[in-house]
């Protein structure tokens, strides 16, 4: 099971291309094969990478017990100069995949504020006309970031990550149930990416997939703690629904526009 949640973790980020469509070219066919190739890419190096330390493993209790087990692989083969250019290149990978975790959640603040579905979406959906980037809703998510780390523990800053972990797929799967349930009604854009005969069958699969990682995420005893985070965050949003639903309903009524702010 922890394994299957290190998969997880390889495979996390690739909806962050979904995020950006607004700023992308040809959004309809770039954007969905920058997502599939992404997995694709990550599921197979990841595959190779593990399966290279694995077979260059000779002692597997001790190694098992090593607080860093990859670099520990790596001094013993490659060398201290190998493992500390393996440590650089994970720490440059780590601090892009934050700036773009970072750059991806301020366009979902912005996308809401856009659509009066945020609070403070007044100050929240201005774009620089400089820049043409939404300087607000960017200073927002790094300014929360920056307070989380500052002000939870490390041991509570883990619970949070783990729940970060778990809300994802509750929202993938949240995402693959309202598609099946809409599929039928919604339009098609003519040289839009495709999966033609096989669109329900990934739907389906990808469903499964979800509920079995969501098992795995929250049976296990240390699970608790981040299961009750998410289901905390969950309310929350949902009394903000609630909310909106009594106190601003005209934006809940109107579909979102296609005109965007930023230049493509």
């Amino acid at each position: 099971m922890l394994a299957m949640i290190m998969g997880l973790a390889t495979l996390v980020g690739f909806d962050s291309a979904a995020n950006l469509a607004e700023e992308a070219k040809d959004p309809y066919r770039s954007v969905p094969r920058a997502i599939v190739g992404s997995v694709i890419a990550a599921g197979v190096l990841g595959l190779l990478f593990l399966i290279t330390l694995t077979v260059a493993i000779e002692d597997i209790p001790r190694i098992s017990a090593d607080g860093s087990p990859v670099a520990a692989i790596m001094r013993e083969r490659l060398g201290p100069v190998a493992e500390r250019s393996l440590l650089v290149a994970i720490t440059i990978a780590f601090f892009g995949a934050g700036i773009v975790v970072m750059v991806a959640c301020s366009r979902l603040v912005y996308a809401m504020s856009r659509d009066s579905r945020f609070p403070a979406y007044r100050l929240m959906r201005r774009v620089s006309p400089r820049t043409r980037t939404p300087i607000p809703a960017t200073v927002l998510i790094f300014a929360l970031g920056v307070v989380l780390m500052v002000a939870l523990p490390g041991a509570a800053l883990l619970k949070l990550v783990t729940a970060s972990t778990i809300l994802p797929a509750v929202t993938y799967g949240s995402t693959v149930v309202l598609y099946l349930a809409v599929r039928r009604g919604l339009s098609r854009r003519e040289g839009s990416f495709d999966l033609g005969r096989l669109e329900l069958p990934v739907a389906i699969c990808a469903l499964v997939w979800t509920l079995v990682a969501l098992f795995v995420l929250v049976t296990p005893a240390e699970a608790l703690t981040p299961v009750v985070i998410v289901i905390g965050l969950l309310l929350v949003g949902a009394l903000f629904f609630l909310g909106m639903l009594a106190f601003g309903r005209e934006a809940l009524d109107a579909e979102p526009g296609d005109e965007s702010a930023f230049k493509h």
